[in-house]
């Protein structure tokens, strides 16, 4: 190690996991969802490496995701912007050439007060969130918009609230509403793109595919439905490494980090590892998280502090100073996923991989080879 934690991203995996999504839509073009700094991995260099694996459009939410793209030389593929945007970031989006969403006639007319630009209109289908529930509404925006010579209708969209629930009910009431509002579109001779599914509902329906997919989890090997991304065939494209600053003796009744969350019942050894809840390494993950280094999967034990997490290495030092720890990733027959620690703190993958701070750097290669 030559810094103190970093986050190793596997663009490789990245290029087949979105390979493997639009295998999983073959009659569908793919949209890879790079939001929130490509899920933690690096906007750039998922962007980068979705478009190497067989996507065709880049999603984000935010304005200046899309300005950050574009300058980084990201010019030819559509970029949607999926959020809500004040007045200021519409400019900047526009500026951007990207897509945006309207959803209203006031959105709209700011779009046409802006100069025009292409637009996909929302339907609100039961995510309760941005869009119209309107269908009526969401069909005359898309009217004004396909008639208004400074605007270019692009899409038709909604956004599932339960595709990665399998068996739910819901998922097949909204997929139906927007199956019914895309008919009545294309009966009225409106053409657009549309778009519904996410990395689950990709991977759990093919009627819910249409035109385009749009896979944000999946591409970097995180299970939409927060178990075995493997079950699937993804794989993760992010290891999180540090290494055994410290290794010490401890002897019964001595402790280890704050409050004295561990304290030895044995005699035996500890390690201290550089990283922290600074880093993004929750503090829920007190005494409740395992780690791999030489071949071993340890527990974590006592408090996460902001700057470094203890191991129990048990009675033996199986670790010297310098030796590599794993908190994200595989050595050999072990591995720990982000879907693990997620179960740990009680929520979601893409939390895991999203929380990691600017202090834990981005290193990028390719099945090992430096990028």
């Amino acid at each position: 190690m030559t810094i103190r934690a970093q986050a190793r991203v596997n663009v490789a995996a990245i290029a087949r996991n979105v390979a493997r999504m639009a295998d999983a839509a073959p009659r569908s073009a793919v949209c890879a969802v790079v939001k929130a700094d490509g899920y933690g991995h690096g906007a750039v260099a998922a962007a980068r490496a979705a478009l190497d694996g067989g996507a065709s459009w880049i999603a984000v939410v935010a304005a200046e995701e899309a300005a950050e793209l574009r300058a980084a030389g990201i010019t030819e593929p559509p970029i949607l912007v999926m959020g809500a945007l004040t007045t200021a970031e519409l400019t900047v989006a526009l500026g951007a050439r990207a897509d945006v969403v309207v959803w209203t006639p006031e959105l709209l007319d700011a779009v046409v007060a802006h100069g025009g630009g292409r637009v996909h209109v929302k339907l609100d289908t039961g995510m309760g969130r941005l869009g119209t529930r309107d269908a009526t509404l969401a069909t005359e925006l898309a009217r004004r918009a396909a008639e208004h010579p400074d605007v270019e209708l692009v899409g038709a969209m909604t956004h599932f609230a339960t595709a990665d629930e399998p068996g739910d009910a819901f998922f097949g009431e909204q997929l139906a509403r927007f199956t019914a509002w895309v008919g009545e579109l294309r009966a009225l001779g409106i053409r657009v793109v549309a778009h519904a599914a996410n990395s689950a509902a990709t991977l759990r329906d093919p009627a819910a595919h249409f035109d385009l997919v749009r896979p944000g989890v999946a591409i970097y090997g995180l299970d939409p439905f927060g178990k075995d991304p493997a079950a699937h065939g993804l794989e993760p494209a992010l290891e999180l490494v540090s290494w055994a600053a410290a290794v010490k003796p401890i002897a019964p009744g001595e402790s280890a980090g704050y409050g004295r969350r561990f304290v030895a019942t044995h005699p035996g050894w500890v390690a201290t590892v550089p990283i922290g809840y600074g880093d993004g390494w929750r503090r829920g993950l007190t005494n409740a998280a395992h780690v791999l280094a030489r071949g071993r999967r340890l527990p974590q034990v006592g408090t996460v502090s902001m700057d470094n997490v203890t191991l129990d290495l048990g009675p033996d030092r199986v670790l010297e100073v310098g030796d590599e720890v794993v908190l994200l990733g595989a050595r050999g027959e072990e591995r720990i996923l982000a879907e693990d620690v997620a179960r740990a703190l009680g929520t979601i993958n893409y939390e895991i991989t999203c929380g990691l701070l600017p202090r834990v750097p981005r290193v990028l290669h390719a099945d090992g080879e430096a990028r």
